[in-house]
Order: C-alpha cells, then sequence, then structure tokens
C-alpha cells in the first residue's frame, strides 16, 4: 500500500469539505453539547446546552482542518483568530481550545496559553491563515514548550475509548478554570455585576451600615482583594490593608474600621455561598498587581446602587455603557481616559459616564436642568463627575461661546481638539426629553425641524436634517473637526438612500463598533440593530463597507457587513425597467421601501388601493414582466426579517441571474404560491392547473398560468421570456422545466386545489387566497383566522408552506450570490 494511501487509511474522516468534518465532529464527540453556535471566526465552539447563572459560557473553541495537519500550526492559527478579534473581551473563554483535522483531536487547557493574548508590542492585525508572517512564527515558538507539557492528542481510530473519557471528565466538567483578570478598566464593570448577583445574598442591614458610612462597595473591595481560596491577600501590603473597610475572611465578611467595628462584631454571612463561588469562578482574584493601588485609590468610581438607579440612570442599557467604553480603549487605547477629553453632550442624566475614571476630563451636558440637578445629586453622594462640568446646554440650538471655558480651550485649541472624544447616545425622537433615546419613539420630523442646526444646514445635509441624532453629528462635524466620535444610533445614516448627501460630507474614518438588539434597549419593542460606532474625523473618508462586530444579549456572536448604498443602485430601480402600461394586466405587484424590514409591505394582489395607485406604490403585471416581477416578489419574501438583517438593502444586481434558468423558474413557481390574488375583484388569471387536474365541476375563466408553465403562450419580446429555452423560429413553444424542489411546490399545490375542489359550493374560479378564507373563515373584525378546524386542510396547507420554505432556502444563497443583498 503506498504511503499516501496508508495515510488516508487511517484517517476516520476522508474527502469532505471542512464544514461536513465539523458537522461530523461535533455529531460524534460531542453529541450532547451544542456545537452549532458560531462564536466570532472560530471554526468550532462547544457549549453546554442548558443555561447557568450567566448563560452558556463555551466549554471549547477549536480550529479546524481539512487532511492530516501539524498541531502546533493549527494551534497558532487559532491563536491568532482569537488574538486579533479580542474574542476573549468579548464572551468568556473556554476551559479548553482545540484543533482537529481528518484523522486526530487535540486538546490545551486555555489557562496555558492564555497570557500569550497579553503580550506587549504584538501586532495581532495579521491574517491567522498565512503561516508565513513573523508573528505566527513568533507565537508558535513561544507555544511548542507549552504544546508538549500540556496537549492531549487523541486519533479518532486508535484513541476512541481514551477520547470519549477524555470529553466525559474533563469537557462534561469543565468549569471555566480560564479567569478574566481584573484591571482598571474591567474593575467598575465588574462591581455593577456584582450589585446584581451578590450584594442581595450577603446578609445584612444594609441601612445600618450606610449610617455608619459602610457601604457595599466596601464589601466590593474586599472580595476583589482574596485569592482563589478566598483568603485575603493584604496581609503584607499596608496601604491596601488601612484603606479596607471590610475584610473577607472565614466564609463572611468582618468589618475591619476600628471606630465601628464593635457596633458588627459578629461575622456576616452569605445567603447563598453557590451563587458567590459561582460568581467569582468567572474572575482571577485578586486584581493585578500593577493595578491594585489605583482600584484602592479610586473607589469613587463605585457609586452605590441607590444613586445610581436614579431618574434616567439606565436609558443605555449598563452592559452597552461597559461594551462601548471596552470599544473606545480599544480603538484609542488602554490609557485612553487619561490621554483624551470626553464630552457627552446629550448627558441625560449621565449614565453613559458611569465606570468612567478622570473626572478631570470628563464634561456633561444636558437640555434639561431638571438632569442637571440630577447629575449635581449624584455628584454629592460620590459620582465621579465635577460640578463645574456638569451644565445645562442645548446643543442642536445654543451657541459654543456659553460653555465652560475648559472645554471652549480644548475645541479651539487644533491639537487638544485631536483629543476630544464626543461619546454620546443622542436623542432619536422628540428634541429635549431625556426619555428619547436611540430607537425609544417615533420620530417626530417637526420636533427636528425647529433646530437651529436644521434651519443651518437642511439645505445642505439634505433629509439627513429631519433626524435628531444626525443633526448631532452634522454639528459636531462641522463645528468640531477632527475630533472623535463614539455614538450609539441605528444603521440609518449609512445605509439610507436618504442619507447620501450626507455620507459624501461627513467625512470619516471607522475605527470599530458594534451592533445590538434594539430590544435591549428600554422601552424599544422593534426588532432592529442599534450600533456603536467610534470615528476619527481628522481621518477624512468617505464611509465604505466595514466590518462591524454583532453581540445579542448574551454575547458576542459574530461579525456583519455593513454597506453603503447610492441612489439608482437599489432593486427597485432594477425593477423600474420592466414596468409595463400597455399591456393586459393579471394582477398588480404592491411595493415597498427597499430593506428587509420593509418586506410585509409588498405582495400581489388584484385591488390596489387608490392611494397605493397616487403615490406609484403599484406595478402591472402582464405577460411580459411577469418574470421579473417574480424575481423581485421572490427575492423580498425568501428573506425573512431578522433584528440583524431588519436595515438591510435589497439591491440592483450583477448580471449572473440572467443565466440562471434554475433560479428564474424557482422565482416563479415560489411568487404563484405565494399571492393574495381574489377572484371577487376579478378574473383570476393565476391558476396553475387545469380543470382536469382538479376535477373542477366548472371550466375556468382563465387558463393563463397553466397556458404560460405549459409554453401555450408566451411574451411578444423574445427577450422578456427568461423562462423558456427558446428556437430561432416563430411560435416555438416549449413548457417551462421546473426543479425538483418546484415540483415538490406544485404537487403540495395540486393536492390542496383538489381537496377544496372536492368540496361542495365552492368558487370554481378561487385563488389560493380564496380557498384559505374558505377553510379558515374569519374572525368578528373580518380578518382571516390564522388556523382552520379541517384537519385534512391543516395538514395540506402546512404541507405547501413546508416545500414553499424549502424553495426559499434553495433561493437564499442565490439572492446573495447574484447581490440582490450583500452580506
Amino acid at each position: 500500500m503506498a504511503l499516501t494511501e496508508l495515510l488516508e487509511y487511517n484517517m476516520k474522516y476522508k474527502n469532505i469539505r471542512e464544514e461536513e468534518l465539523k458537522n461530523k465532529v461535533g455529531a460524534d464527540w460531542f453529541p450532547d453539547f451544542d456545537t452549532t453556535e458560531i462564536i466570532g471566526n472560530i471554526d468550532f465552539t462547544v457549549l453546554p446546552k442548558q443555561d447557568n447563572l450567566f448563560g452558556r459560557i463555551p466549554l471549547l473553541w477549536a480550529e479546524a482542518k481539512t487532511g492530516d495537519f501539524d498541531i502546533a500550526a493549527m494551534f497558532v492559527q487559532l491563536i491568532l483568530t482569537i488574538g486579533k478579534a479580542r474574542t476573549f473581551d468579548k464572551t468568556l473563554p473556554p476551559a479548553f481550545l482545540a484543533a482537529f483535522d481528518f484523522k486526530k483531536i487535540a486538546f490545551v487547557p486555555y489557562i496555558n496559553i492564555q497570557d500569550i493574548f497579553y503580550l506587549n508590542d504584538f501586532n495581532w492585525n495579521v491574517t491567522p491563515s498565512n503561516h508565513d508572517t513573523k508573528e505566527f512564527k513568533l507565537i508558535q515558538e513561544r507555544i511548542q514548550t507549552i504544546l508538549k507539557q500540556n496537549t492531549y492528542v487523541y486519533d479518532y481510530i486508535n484513541d476512541e475509548k481514551d477520547l470519549i473519557t477524555f470529553i466525559k471528565n474533563n469537557i462534561a466538567n469543565a468549569t471555566n478554570t480560564s479567569k478574566i483578570k481584573i484591571d482598571k478598566n474591567n474593575f467598575t464593570p465588574i462591581y455593577l455585576r456584582w450589585l446584581e448577583i451578590i450584594k442581595p445574598i450577603i446578609d445584612v442591614n444594609w441601612d445600618e451600615l450606610k449610617k455608619a458610612n459602610i457601604l457595599d462597595n466596601d464589601f466590593y473591595l474586599a472580595d476583589l482583594f482574596v485569592d482563589d481560596r478566598d483568603t485575603q491577600t493584604i496581609d503584607d501590603d499596608i496601604t491596601i490593608r488601612d484603606n479596607l473597610f471590610v475584610v473577607y475572611q472565614n466564609q463572611g465578611y468582618t468589618i475591619a474600621k476600628e471606630n465601628i467595628k464593635q457596633m458588627f462584631d459578629a461575622t456576616i454571612k452569605l445567603k447563598n455561598k453557590a451563587t458567590y463561588i459561582q460568581f467569582w469562578k468567572r474572575y482571577k482574584r485578586p486584581p493585578l498587581k500593577e493595578f491594585q493601588d489605583y482600584i484602592i485609590e479610586r473607589r469613587d468610581l463605585l457609586v452605590p446602587q441607590d444613586i445610581r438607579e436614579r431618574k434616567g440612570a439606565f436609558f443605555t442599557p449598563r452592559q452597552w455603557v461597559e461594551l462601548s467604553q471596552k470599544y473606545l480603549a480599544d480603538a484609542l487605547g488602554e490609557n485612553w481616559q487619561e490621554e483624551y477629553y470626553i464630552w457627552d453632550c446629550a448627558a441625560g442624566t449621565g449614565n453613559l459616564l458611569a465606570g468612567l475614571t478622570n473626572k478631570y476630563n470628563i464634561y456633561a451636558s444636558t437640555l434639561d436642568q431638571a438632569d442637571v440637578n440630577v447629575m449635581h445629586e449624584r455628584i454629592d453622594h460620590g459620582a465621579n463627575l465635577l460640578k463645574n462640568h456638569v451644565f445645562q446646554f442645548d446643543f442642536l440650538n445654543d451657541d459654543f461661546s456659553i460653555l465652560p471655558q475648559s472645554l471652549q480651550n480644548i475645541i479651539n485649541n487644533e491639537e487638544k481638539r485631536k483629543k476630544l472624544v464626543i461619546y454620546i447616545n443622542p436623542p432619536y425622537a422628540e428634541s429635549g426629553d431625556s426619555k428619547q433615546r436611540m430607537g425609544t419613539g417615533k420620530n417626530k420630523a417637526s420636533v427636528a425641524s425647529e433646530t437651529l442646526i436644521y434651519k443651518l444646514h437642511s439645505e445642505r445635509f439634505g433629509t439627513a436634517t429631519r433626524e435628531l441624532f444626525t443633526q448631532f453629528l452634522i454639528r459636531i462635524n462641522q463645528e468640531i473637526p477632527n475630533s472623535i466620535i463614539g455614538h450609539f444610533s441605528t444603521l440609518k445614516f449609512i445605509q439610507s438612500q436618504n442619507f447620501e448627501k450626507f455620507r459624501n460630507i461627513f467625512l470619516a474614518t471607522f475605527k470599530n463598533g458594534f451592533l445590538i438588539p434594539a430590544d435591549t434597549f428600554d422601552n424599544v419593542k422593534g426588532k432592529f440593530p442599534i450600533g456603536f460606532y467610534v470615528w476619527l474625523l481628522n481621518d477624512k473618508k468617505q464611509i465604505r463597507p466595514f466590518l462591524i462586530d454583532v453581540y445579542n444579549l448574551k454575547s458576542f456572536i459574530g461579525q456583519k457587513l455593513i454597506n453603503t448604498h447610492e441612489k439608482g443602485k437599489f432593486l427597485i430601480d432594477w425593477l423600474r425597467s420592466y414596468f409595463d402600461k400597455k399591456g393586459n394586466s393579471i394582477g398588480f405587484l404592491r411595493v415597498n421601501g427597499p430593506d428587509v424590514q420593509n418586506n410585509i409591505g409588498v405582495f400581489i394582489t388584484s385591488s390596489p388601493t387608490e392611494n397605493d395607485l397616487k403615490k406609484h406604490f403599484v406595478y402591472n403585471i402582464t405577460i411580459e414582466n411577469l418574470a421579473y416581477i417574480s424575481i423581485y416578489f421572490a427575492i423580498r419574501h425568501c428573506i425573512k426579517a431578522t433584528w440583524l438583517n431588519d436595515r438591510d438593502q435589497f439591491l440592483y444586481p450583477n448580471n449572473g441571474w440572467q443565466t440562471d434558468k434554475d433560479f428564474q423558474r424557482d422565482c416563479l413557481a415560489y411568487t404563484i404560491f405565494s399571492n393574495n390574488i381574489q377572484s371577487k375583484f376579478g378574473t383570476n388569471h393565476w391558476i396553475p392547473f387545469t380543470e382536469y387536474e382538479v376535477n373542477a365541476k366548472e371550466k375556468f375563466e382563465s387558463h393563463f398560468m397553466a397556458d404560460f408553465i405549459k409554453g401555450k403562450i408566451t411574451p411578444q419580446q423574445p427577450e422578456s421570456d427568461l423562462f423558456v429555452f427558446r428556437e430561432p423560429k416563430p411560435n416555438y413553444q416549449v413548457p417551462i422545466l421546473f426543479s425538483d424542489d418546484a415540483k415538490e411546490v406544485f404537487n403540495a399545490g395540486l393536492e390542496l386545489w383538489k381537496y377544496y375542489h372536492a368540496q361542495n359550493e365552492v368558487n370554481v374560479n378561487a385563488s389560493l387566497y380564496d380557498i384559505r378564507e374558505y377553510f379558515q373563515g374569519r374572525n368578528d373584525k373580518g380578518r382571516m383566522n390564522t388556523k382552520s378546524k379541517n384537519p385534512k386542510y391543516t395538514e395540506l396547507i402546512s404541507e405547501l408552506r413546508n416545500k414553499l420554505n424549502l424553495l426559499a432556502d434553495k433561493l437564499k444563497p442565490k439572492i446573495y450570490k447574484y447581490e440582490f443583498l450583500k452580506e
């Protein structure tokens, strides 16, 4: 046997693609876990199927390769992938890393390699798959010894039992041994989580403690300065010991402040020790040595819970505030709060500034004096702000000359201005209402049109000035040039065709950012993305497509490509080429806005409203444009709206669709069985079967669709007949050759039609809509019921919908391939 044949013979998996390999490894070796979730650019993840206190914590991240690959090289590529995206900062790291190919799988505890991610002066912005870079070779050199000492390697065939045992004893029982290190940037966010989970289980009268000036943050600091065995670590550090009012020892807390110690001489116990242990498993205590003094000195950043919960304190959810500050640190450097000035010019009650450390560099302004009063009260209770840096100011109307002089000095100094970060979650709807944060209300153009910024810039910036949040961006861009913006908003200013003028003037470089579900914000019910974006205004470039990180409520889930678009480049512009006013109508297409959220307004009907006709929302469907209408309709309805794709724009396609007959025919099949045609409004031209096929009791009024399918009638313009491979002969008729998936839809539809025509007193010319109405009926409000009491009909309509969904799944990849949508 040749060497290559021998090697292949010893492989459990062979001649399959990487995706199939990952699926098989998941099914064969990790059947009791969830291996379907994608985290960033990591090839393969293993998670428990059940949530715990903190959600689902990853158990394993892995690199996958086809063939027989070098283990060290696979691990290096995985490390570079993780380090480049800093995935360990966005979701809790796993207990193990792994690497596998066709023949073997290798594991290494994450804790053994985590220090690599904290290398100084290392360039993580290299392509992980490029094995020739100096960075790849440097990592490879550093981990060689680690891998030799700590790697567990198993051959799928020869070590099957040992591999099963390893997974059972290690992965299945993994606790996250790779703990998050505590530093000066994350000790405040950790405190905010501690307040939610640990404070409620401390068995003490907080009101009595507060009278003695002992606060919850004293207990938090006590927790920080213990080791993994819950042993206090400050015995040799006099500075830290003298500054702790509470210490943790003997499974509880002891008051260490001498003058009140006798008031609380008993140990303060925990109500739930298991919760405490589970919480602190996530973090490496004590804090990193170089940040311990800083954390003690800046205990003022740990503002008590009752103060932070005052009016308006959480309009921007706490987790997104924390994450946005993490992204600012990534963009500007670890010491950004010492090196940059920060102005929240839409501060409300200042919750966006919670967690920031350098109060001398922070400014906060808001429209309402009442909000200023709240922030001043918070300062009195320990909030990390300066009163003379917190002031009333109407950013969209007031002149900069009334700003505090120190802030004016920054704005007016070209070099200092480059170090000014405008950090905001600007109002979206009503000007001046602190509750109207991004996405929490309707956008009232009448409010936006009353500002000074609107009057100054509406002509130049166009419809963008109708939005309050873009007025903030416009003023910053025009009057605080070369500064930095970190802001929350929807994607509208990047994607909408109505913002083209804005994008031509707002020149900046996108540094980093993330998308999150809008309904994670207070009082927001819509399913759409809100983003946080960091823009460098001193690097003036037109906004181009860029990648942005994506999070759901629990964790980092990957990246998304955000595209910018120009007028004339949308799907509706493509469809306009096929407008037919002269042909005989067989129905009407109602169109809607160009993004996924508006798919619900796209339908085919027999009776368009007068308003739709007046506003040109309706296209006449004829034999000449049926092919193109079907493509448009199927594309719009195959892609279902999610919170993440909600604002994606349907675009003018490339030319690939023109030669894909299978795609064209599948779109026709999908459209035939998805329209809202009703026979009561005129002749139904959409019956895809003959009377004989459905056993109809009478002759149909129209045979248009059945004849069109069979090739008995064809468009007059040869280029319109996309569905027929035509010979250069007049009247050469060829039936449409549907794909197997499309035929499955027709078969399911035929059974439904036959069952309907077997009923008594039916409408012989019934459309699919009419059939649904017949079996489902209407409620007392005149709306069609969603279900039927007829079990046979329910079975048949479910089968049709199932086949339509399968056909839609087949169409989806081609929708992106031909760039009707981009991802």
